[in-house]
């Protein structure tokens, strides 16, 4: 008797009135769920980091909740986005006291998505089958990042688990299928914790499936293609002067006429050439014609029209036919929100080529030697249902990317994760050209064929397979885990109103 006594009087670690150690664990859980993405590649962590948000979350007020979210969403931002401040510092043309106070400001805004989910949840559900509906928020709170603003679907918790046992869940639902996994074995630890021992089975379940699933959900389509990948390496500061022009030329000409296998199609990477489209076609055919027969070459390269839009695109020389305009624009990147009020009122509001047109948001693959090609310019390929939408006309998928605007940070490293996921969740090869790194060349199971060092120049030769065939995820996109996370909210919405009425009595 006295033992139970001491444990009912046992004061719960986290409550309304005491709680910081609940804001400490979401400082610590961000930070943990950094560690969940490369270069680190610590996937166990997430649903540690998910399971500190959980304890003692229907114990705090809404605003205590929100607070705590937010400063989860502070820690994961704050480590995992610093390379924000390489962008705005070192390319941007910012002091650093100006840089860190933008790059601040930039991980606090992220911060309230966290801070909003995590309050409404808190506002309006009860620990009824909490484990259920505390996963399913975390979900819908990943999706509403993912669109709100033109959308940031970076370090989505699902995105570190190409290489986890959880992998083979990503052709059937996309990486917020894998999130909505980790987050309900989070809660689920959580309970299991609580000695409820029934925890231990849907645990079990979640990460033993995958050893019976399909290994491999396309075929192949033709045989393989041959692949030369340029990665220049030239410095971005002096890209655009005049002796930036003729050292892309010079480099870019040199590095393909150095091929060591004869290649069917080559690729340079986002804004190879710091030229415009009708500037740059003349050289391109005139090296075209010195490469091999039947050979095709592709480039990232800037368009401009009569009208003075400019377009981030993709053209091809040789044997290739079509072109692609990037649709998804970076804010402040490549467009400028409130252009009216902030062009001009700071050096990085005028970075280089940040005035860009959106392309169509359905355009035609690019063709070569017969296969269609799924195009996706540098932040797009983080866009698992555009992915997915270029996938479905597409035997193989070709992201460029200039990753200088990264530096040395983990940024590259992150964004060579997220390409290799959409190889793994579409069946598709990817082959992905950037200016410094990681260039690289992903099979249809996410792995790494090829690849590059970063931070210099190099090129990267191999065979690419065609593939046809949709998976799962390629046909429905993302919105059965959506619609899946939302019924995981039904119990706590109802209970909670129910809660309200007996209240009300």
């Amino acid at each position: 008797m006295p033992a139970a006594h001491s444990r009912s009087a046992a004061k719960p670690l986290i409550s309304a009135n005491r709680p910081w150690p609940g804001y400490l664990a979401a400082l610590i859980a961000g930070g943990f769920s950094t560690l969940t993405f490369a270069p680190f590649h610590l996937w166990w962590l997430g649903p540690v980091a998910v399971a500190l948000m959980y304890l003692g979350q229907h114990r705090l007020t809404v605003a205590q909740a929100t607070l705590r979210g937010w400063l989860f969403g502070v820690g994961l931002f704050g480590t995992g986005t610093s390379w924000v401040y390489v962008s705005i510092h070192d390319y941007g043309y910012t002091s650093v006291p100006l840089a860190l106070f933008l790059t601040a400001l930039f991980v606090g805004t992220l911060a309230l998505f966290h801070a909003v989910i995590f309050g409404l949840y808190r506002r309006f559900t009860s620990p009824t089958l909490a484990f259920l509906g505390f996963a399913g928020a975390w979900v819908m709170g990943e999706a509403f990042r993912s669109w709100a603003f033109t959308g940031f679907p970076w370090l989505l918790l699902g995105s570190a688990h190409v290489d986890s046992p959880l992998a083979p869940w990503a052709p059937i639902g996309g990486v917020y299928l894998l999130s909505l996994i980790v987050a309900l074995t989070g809660t689920l630890l959580v309970e299991f914790c609580r000695r409820r021992w029934w925890a231990a089975a849907p645990i079990a379940a979640l990460w033993l499936t995958p050893l019976a699933l399909p290994s491999h959900w396309t075929e192949q389509a033709a045989d393989p293609l041959r692949v030369g990948l340029i990665q220049g390496d030239l410095p971005q500061l002096a890209k655009w002067s005049a002796e930036g022009q003729r050292n892309a030329v010079n480099t870019y000409t040199r590095m393909t006429r150095e091929l060591d296998d004869d290649a069917d199609l080559i690729i340079w990477p986002e804004t190879a050439l710091p030229l415009f489209a009708d500037q740059a076609r003349p050289f391109l055919e005139r090296l075209q014609s010195t490469l091999p027969p039947d050979s095709a070459l592709l480039t990232g390269i800037v368009q401009r029209e009569a009208n003075g839009d400019y377009y981030n695109a993709i053209i091809g020389v040789g044997a290739t036919r079509g072109e692609y305009r990037k649709s998804h624009l970076v804010p402040f990147g490549e467009f400028l929100p409130l252009d009216f009020l902030l062009r001009g009122v700071i050096d990085f509001f005028n970075l280089p080529m940040s005035d860009f047109a959106a392309g169509a948001d359905s355009q035609p693959p690019i063709l070569t030697h017969g296969i269609a090609i799924g195009s996706a310019i540098c932040y797009e390929i983080v866009y698992p249902d555009l992915v997915a939408e270029r996938a479905r006309d597409a035997n193989v998928l070709l992201t460029i990317s200039n990753d200088t605007w990264f530096g040395r940070s983990i940024g590259p490293l992150q964004h060579l994760q997220m390409a290799r996921l959409r190889a793994l969740e579409n069946g598709r090869y990817v082959v992905r050209a950037t200016s410094n790194g990681v260039t690289a060349i992903i099979d249809d199971q996410g792995r790494l064929h090829e690849r590059a060092p970063q931070f210099e120049p190099a090129t990267v030769v191999g065979d690419i397979v065609p593939m046809t065939g949709l998976t799962p995820f390629t046909r429905t996109g993302s919105w059965p885990t959506w619609l899946v996370s939302l019924i995981l909210l039904v119990p706590g919405v109802l209970g909670a109103r129910r809660n309200k009425a007996t209240r009300q009595r």
